[in-house]
């Protein structure tokens, strides 16, 4: 049934975002990614999957404009994961390749999941030069993936006071904040 459900969404997706359940080598000239957690760092909480944070958007598109490719990493239950495409299309999101939970052990450690997606990109050839998120689970995997604390970066929920617990190089308080912070 999941199968049947990926492939419609991936029908009626046309041109958005690559469901990859397969990994593939970076190419020598373009193998700078940057990875993307989705609810709670595209979305303003986790719970929030159908809203956008204020220029998530705008972000991504910059980082895909300096030519890095564009890998979204979610941990997101089976039963929301198939408008995730259509969600990114929508709200302007550059097209990368989208990484999902595919079975229960996935789903019962979002930390473990992530370092091995993250793992087997980089067994792939791909240089990861940014990783945002809003979890302690996204900055164990980031932080198991070997990458540094300067290439990690933390969204604060809405409604929190303060950054999830990790290592990260900034909490930011808006996808605004780092826009700024790059293009002042």
């Amino acid at each position: 049934m999941r199968s049947v459900l990926i492939l419609l969404a991936a029908l009626c997706c046309s041109g958005c975002s690559t469901l990859a359940n397969e990994f593939v080598d970076a190419p020598m000239d373009h193998a700078k990614a940057v990875v993307f957690d989705i609810d709670g760092t595209l979305t303003p909480t986790p719970l929030s999957i159908w809203s956008v944070r204020e220029a998530a958007a705008e972000t991504v598109q910059h980082f895909a404009n300096q030519g890095f490719t564009i890998f979204y990493v979610t941990a997101r239950i089976p039963l929301f994961q198939w408008q995730i495409p259509g969600w990114l299309e929508s709200n302007n999101f550059p097209t990368g390749n989208l990484y999902l939970t595919q079975n229960s052990e996935d789903r019962s450690d979002h930390a473990r999941f992530k370092t091995r997606i993250l793992n087997q990109l980089i067994e792939h050839g791909w240089v990861i030069e940014r990783a945002f998120g809003d979890s302690s689970s996204d900055f164990k995997a980031y932080s198991a993936a070997n990458l540094t604390q300067e290439q990690v970066f933390a969204l604060l929920r809405q409604g929190s006071d303060q950054c999830q617990p990790g290592v990260w190089a900034r909490c930011l308080t808006s996808w605004l904040e780092y826009l700024n912070a790059v293009n002042p």
